[in-house]
């Protein structure tokens, strides 16, 4: 088994968003959602950091300032080139595995992500990209882990702008270069159809409810407690069944 110095995870963090603007700091039982997201990465038993990829812009020195307060690692960069933003973030934080995590996702299962990185950690060498099968997870819980070696040839060799704005396009695209291991989760875990990301009001609503029915402090609840939450309260799965996720375009 491959063992690397340490496992670092990488949330890109910024105010900006089309669809719902400075959601990272949006407060859900009196906590940010960024801070929700740090929370259930730090139950992680395969993690050894936490580490803010935050654009260098002015609207987002406020998230300078969240990290600076809470004594959160940091990294500010490109706010457009994300993969640039993201490799430099990993390159000044001396990484070896990265855990990539958006600013989205403030139910993101600690169980989901260490299985990944167990996963990724079993096969040696060190050009190697973990992720699970599209769609076989509700959105918003799926993990991706990155050898710094891959992030590295990415951000030397990608040149289109989606290549840069979305940090794992080159990774597909080129199962040539790198070594790309694609995981199923558990059948309890699958619920493909349920959408628990942070994208728009309508989201929010949906994640605001679970964590007021499940959440409690010094604890964490998991994603088989959502799924029985809903069960409970088929209406609550209405609430954002509607919102048509965005994909990346490839072209």
């Amino acid at each position: 088994m491959y063992k690397p110095n340490k496992v670092s995870a990488i949330i890109q963090a910024r105010m900006g968003s089309q669809r719902l603007p400075g959601k990272v700091l949006l407060r859900i039982i009196g906590k940010s959602v960024i801070s929700h997201i740090i929370n259930r990465l730090g139950f992680c038993k395969q993690i050894d950091e936490v580490i803010l990829a935050v654009p260098d812009t002015k609207d987002n020195d406020i998230l300078e300032k969240f990290a600076v307060e809470n004594s959160i690692k940091y990294y500010r960069g490109s706010e457009n080139d994300v993969l640039e933003r993201f490799y430099l973030a990993a390159k000044e934080n001396n990484c070896d595995v990265i855990v990539e995590v958006t600013g989205d996702k403030p139910l993101i299962d600690p169980n989901i992500v260490d299985l990944a990185i167990k996963r990724h950690l079993k096969e040696n060498g060190n050009n190697k990209f973990t992720h699970y099968i599209p769609d076989s997870l509700p959105i918003g819980l799926d993990a991706g882990i990155i050898d710094f070696g891959v992030l590295k040839t990415a951000h030397e060799n990608a040149k289109k702008n989606y290549q840069r704005e979305h940090i794992t396009s080159y990774f597909y695209e080129n199962p040539d270069i790198f070594k790309i291991i694609s995981i199923k989760p558990p059948k309890t875990l699958k619920n493909p159809g349920l959408r628990l990301t942070l994208d728009t009001i309508e989201d929010f609503k949906l994640i605001n409810k679970i964590y007021s029915d499940l959440y409690n402090k010094g604890e964490i609840f998991q994603s088989r407690e959502i799924f029985k939450l809903i069960e409970k309260q088929p209406e609550l799965k209405k609430i954002n069944s509607h919102i048509i996720q965005r994909t990346v375009k490839i072209c």
